[in-house]
């Protein structure tokens, strides 16, 4: 029988060195929205994935930031949710902070997570033992408890509007980085403590990343403290999420439940 996470692993480092030709390269960008783009690497790194895991598994359904979608997906038990390139924008101005992003949903819960930074060569993964990998370590969640002890990954673009003014003080430090998916990444191997987004997100931008937080016995809810729940209809979480050990994740709903008037 075929090992999912040895295929998704191979597949996301295949990604990794197409993704590498483009980069401070000559390509073509495209706007698919206000402040969206897309690049030819987007283009040819999700054309791979799909052909080289669905190959291997033809009976899952398929969910791509890059592919359009199709309701076939919905009543399929197994189903890949994949980002080729998270963080494009990061990707076009030359910094290293963005990730092929390949999830596993088994009726909707995450069972598989890959990410993978073909810069710095970052691999953080699931195995089929449950086990987190960091390159070739067993990743270690933060386990702080208190938000003001640990420093708090969040989004350049909602530094830049100002959303995280409010929280200034809550933590020991904001640390504004782009790519949702690396981000994520960055928490579950350990190499930084907590993760909020203030904004709604795609499920391709978190499904990999949540997965691999369950394989450490933490995990990831909306901002007001709902599961999260895969293979939807409508593929946009709101409104927000935050993802780490338990004990931070829920003092973090607690407090925006609170300031929210909740």
């Amino acid at each position: 029988m075929i090992n999912l996470h040895i295929l998704a692993a191979d597949a996301a480092v295949k990604a990794g060195q197409i993704l590498i030709k483009y980069y401070k390269n000559a390509y073509e960008i495209q706007d698919k929205g206000y402040h969206n783009p897309v690049t030819t690497a987007d283009h040819e790194a999700d054309a791979f994935l799909k052909q080289f895991l669905m190959e291997a598994t033809p009976d899952f359904g398929w969910l791509s930031e890059e592919t359009v979608d199709s309701p076939e997906r919905l009543d399929k038990e197994f189903v890949w949710i994949v980002d080729p390139l998270d963080g494009t924008k990061e990707f076009i101005e030359g910094v290293p902070h963005f990730v092929t992003s390949i999830g596993l949903v088994q009726n909707g819960a995450p069972i598989l997570g890959v990410l993978y930074n073909p810069i710095t060569e970052e691999l953080i993964r699931t195995d089929e033992a449950g086990v987190v990998w960091y390159q070739d370590k067993k990743a270690v969640l933060c386990q702080e408890t208190k938000l003001k002890n640990v420093g708090c990954l969040n989004s350049r673009s909602e530094t830049r509007r100002g959303l995280w003014e409010p929280w200034a003080n809550e933590f020991k430090k904001l640390i504004p980085i782009g790519s949702v998916a690396y981000k994520l990444g960055l928490v579950a191997a350990g190499q930084q403590d907590f993760f909020v987004t203030l904004r709604p997100k795609n499920e391709w931008d978190v499904c990999a990343g949540h997965a691999l937080l369950l394989g450490l016995g933490g995990t990831m809810k909306t901002t007001t403290g709902a599961e999260i729940s895969y293979n939807q209809p409508d593929t946009i979480i709101k409104p927000g999420m935050t993802g780490g050990n338990t004990d931070l994740v829920e003092a973090f709903i607690s407090r925006f439940n609170a300031r929210e008037g909740k």
